[in-house]
């Protein structure tokens, strides 16, 4: 007898995946299990084994647990036994326990499976050519080469092309009792679409080929394959089928559950994904019922599909099982809904043996109607046929709720009667209720205000009635360009509002932003033909960055959005205060800048600094931002040129140390993590020859530890005319702190900069940064930085990281630490303690494992 593999994997993919590897390499014998109690079913009366693979989704303990069931099992003693590392793991490789060969992840089974296996041997393993089994297979050998579940398998007489056996799947999928297809010949059973059926069995290299399986329903679409067996030990011919059926096949299912989702509201998309679902599941009934709201007679049909003669539908009220399921009951019949006739005659009427019967919940349980759906034939795998009905009343639920929440908002003048969107004056409470939901939870969003352009001539032109069918179709592109948890909003004529929730990186909302920019620049056609040519201007602001309030929120995004009219229409800005803005107002700035701190308008923010190898926090860079009253959050490019100018940047610059400090010890003493803290000195503060002072008194009276203080120093500013800069550094260097010289390169005095100052770090400035993979200069520049850095013992840090190619390139040549929007945007205390708070949650179970 040929030993065999034992495969255990509670998921499917992960089974499927590690039986192809084997299988595509001429393994014959796999047993593939869901558990341990499932391969000892597999390997009772087997040969002994000369593998085992296992899934590991839990802790240590549970892997050791399975370890020793899996030596007990037949054959299982001597076998070695690779260990397979699923996402859900929740242990390091390195605390696997003893009698494991060797360990994969479950991303490598198809590349290093066998590579593994033939390592933990210590010498290649003897393979069968793939393709047929050998001399000694047992009958019923064949059986476990295949995967139990929705495949299904027929045995081929190579000879005589007729049936041999078929698989009990076979015979479920199809309607047709096992003894109706012995002996067929397999060109009545499968009928290959663009290939000779001989080719496909001559070839029977496990190629996938689109052809229709024999069924009593008449034929199920899918995809065969074919390879070489034994059968009672003789050669045969194996054909899998996979039926693209959702009731039968869970690829399928969710295809269909993507599809019937991705439908927008309305009853549009409702009879879509009404007729969806009908003609995937081979339905013959459905039905979709609202309950009867206060003050209504009774249920109202929102939709109704029959594959059959015209019937006399009996009244609800006289329809039992849907006066079940309003109740709130469900109603599963797979095969026997029969069982039903005595309460509801429709059933019987309608000849419907499979039955499902399910409420239609809004999110506080309450049953807003039913979802009705029958076959004459009966249902396929209730398995896979039960989530989905599941699953599509759901989205009917979600579709009423929102229908009637529609309603509802027209009644009570909240809602835009001709586009269905929130007007005015819901979108402005929305965004009250989202402000402090973001404030809470530390998050960020944006606001887009959207005007179209030249919209007046349209009606002037072509009419209102034009203008209101162009105002629907801008709807539609709006809506179809945000995702659900965001908002839009009609505010005014041709006026739109968006929020965009959930804000990671602006760059997002510039993608999304240009969206809708070229979205509308497609052409539009009224209901006559007539051609119409729509473009927007839009403005973005940011929250809490430009403001923390709705009103100025909005203010800002339409200040952006006129300078987007100003500079030529047809595109988006984002709202800043302008250097330009503060050269006018400068003296109304000063003068509030002098009671920023006192009014407390100035906040700090924290970016994090993540090791370029790990990606794991190391530190954070301390950032002051002043929130205006009116004009919102003004950037430091424009206030702190102020502050220095009218000497204000002393007390500033002490209070962003003394609420930086304070804040990072309250994490170090919260989480023990050692994170540097980069706070940022400028020309003013170095000058100062009381700095060291102010540094010390900042430590002590926070009790942050000297070497936790990182201070930056700009490179820009010139040594010579820099007096008490050197000593103040030499002795901030000497108590304790680091020293980084900010923006490095950009001055014009860099070597000497690492010559005279005692610089820890040197941080890459990020205009180099972001030109890495478009100015091969740049990327010299940044290469021959980091060699010269490193030479020098200093540490580099690179600022302005964005994408994925500017990380690979840095990893590639060795640069230290990473800081951008690629990891993470400024953050406000809050929101950078959940992150603290997120990675000590991940962390706790290795930690907590022993040693």
């Amino acid at each position: 007898m040929n030993s065999g593999i034992l495969l255990i994997a509670a998921q499917r993919e992960l089974r499927r995946n590690l039986f192809d590897a084997l299988d595509e390499a001429g393994y014959p014998h796999i047993y593939s299990a869901r558990d341990v109690s499932h391969a000892a079913i597999l390997l009772e009366g087997r040969p002994s084994l000369q593998l085992v693979v296992v899934v590991f989704s839990g802790d240590e303990q549970q892997a050791k647990s399975c370890i020793e069931q899996t030596r007990r099992l037949p054959g299982g003693s001597g076998a070695p036994l690779i260990a397979v590392l699923s996402e859900e793991a929740s242990f390091n490789p390195a605390d696997l326990p003893a009698g494991i060969a060797d360990w994969l992840s479950a991303e490598q089974i198809g590349t290093e499976l066998l590579a593994r296996w033939r390592r933990s041997l210590g010498s290649q393993p003897s393979l069968s050519a793939p393709g047929p089994l050998h001399g000694g297979s047992e009958p019923g050998d064949y059986r476990y080469v295949f995967e139990e579940g929705d495949s299904e398998w027929l045995i081929v007489d190579p000879q005589t092309g007729r049936l041999l056996e078929v698989s009990p799947t076979v015979a479920r999928h199809s309607r047709m009792h096992t003894r109706q297809w012995e002996g067929l010949a397999l060109s009545e059973v499968l009928r290959f679409e663009g290939v000779a059926i001989a080719q496909v069995l001559a070839e029977a290299d496990r190629s996938w080929y689109p052809c229709q399986r024999k069924s009593a329903l008449g034929a199920d679409i899918g995809q065969a394959s074919v390879r070489r067996i034994r059968h009672a030990g003789k050669e045969a011919l194996a054909l899998m089928f996979r039926s693209d059926r959702a009731d039968l096949r869970a690829e399928a299912a969710l295809s269909l559950l993507s599809r019937i989702f991705a439908s927008t509201s309305g009853v549009d998309a409702q009879t879509a994904a009404a007729r969806l679902l009908f003609d995937e599941l081979g339905l013959d009934y459905l039905v979709v019922w609202a309950a009867r709201q206060d003050g209504g007679e009774g249920p109202t049909q929102l939709l109704h599909l029959w594959n059959g003669d015209e019937q006399t539908w009996p009244a609800p009220q006289l329809q039992g099982s849907l006066q079940l399921v309003l109740g709130g009951k469900p109603i599963l019949y797979r095969t026997d809904a029969k069982r039903l006739a005595p309460m509801d005659p429709l059933l019987q009427q309608l000849e419907l043996t499979g039955f499902a019967g399910l409420p239609l919940y809004d999110e506080r349980h309450a049953v807003l109607g039913a979802m009705l759906a029958g076959s004459r034939k009966g249902f396929g795998e209730m398995s896979i046929i039960e989530p989905v009905l599941r699953c599509a009343a759901a989205r009917f639920a979600q579709m009423l709720e929102l229908s009637r929440t529609r309603e509802q908002g027209r009644a009570e003048g909240l809602v835009d009667a001709l586009t269905g969107l929130p007007n005015r004056l819901l979108f402005n409470d929305r965004l009250d209720t989202i402000i402090r939901e973001a404030t809470r939870n530390g998050e960020c969003f944006a606001v887009l205000f959207v005007d179209l352009d030249r919209f007046k001539a349209i009606n002037d032109t072509y009419g209102h009635a034009a203008g209101d069918q162009a105002l629907r179709v801008v709807t539609q592109r709006l809506c179809g360009s945000i995702r659900a948890s965001d908002t839009v909003a009609r505010y005014a004529g041709d006026e739109f509002t968006i929020v965009l929730r959930h804000i990671v990186k602006n760059d997002d909302v510039l993608r999304v932003a240009e969206k809708i920019v070229q979205m509308m620049e497609t052409p539009l056609y009224l209901d006559d033909g007539t051609e119409l040519q729509i473009t927007a201007s839009m403005g973005l602001s940011f929250f809490p960055d430009d403001a923390g309030d709705a009103q100025t929120l909005l203010k800002h995004a339409d200040e952006a959005m006129y300078a987007a009219k100003h500079q030529g229409r047809n595109n988006f800005q984002i709202y800043e205060v302008s250097p330009e803005y503060a050269k006018e107002h400068g003296m109304a700035l000063k003068t509030r800048l002098r009671h920023a701190e006192g009014n407390g308008e100035l906040r700090v923010v924290y970016q994090p600094q993540v090791d370029t190898e790990t990606e794991d926090i190391t530190g954070m860079e301390a950032l002051v931002r002043w929130e205006h009253p009116e004009l919102g959050m003004i950037s430091p490019a424009v206030f702190i040129p102020l502050a220095e100018e009218t000497g204000l940047i002393i007390s500033i610059g002490e209070w962003v140390m003394r609420t930086a400090c304070r804040q990072a010890q309250e994490w170090e003493q919260r989480y023990g993590l050692r994170l540097r803290l980069g706070v940022n000195l400028s020309a003013v503060q170095l000058m100062e020859p009381e700095l060291l002072d102010t540094v010390v008194r900042a430590l002590r009276d926070t009790g942050l530890d000297p070497t936790l203080l990182e201070l930056e120093v700009t490179e820009s500013i010139s040594i010579k005319a820099a007096p008490n800069l050197v000593e103040n550094l030499h002795a901030l260097h000497k108590l304790g702190c680091h020293i980084a010289i900010d923006d490095f390169g950009t001055g014009a005095a860099s070597l000497d900069y690492l010559r005279r100052l005692p610089a820890d770090r040197i941080k890459i400035d990020q205009s180099f940064v972001r030109n890495i993979g478009v100015d091969p200069d740049d990327e010299a520049i940044v290469r021959a930085t980091i060699e010269m850095a490193h030479r020098l013992k200093r540490a580099v840090i690179a600022e302005g990281v964005e994408i994925e190619q500017h990380l690979e390139f840095l990893r590639a040549h060795d640069c230290d630490e990473l800081q951008g929007y690629l990891f993470c945007r400024p953050l406000q205390p809050i929101s950078f303690d959940k992150l603290l708070a997120e990675r000590q949650r991940l962390l706790e179970p290795r930690a907590a494992e022993p040693a």
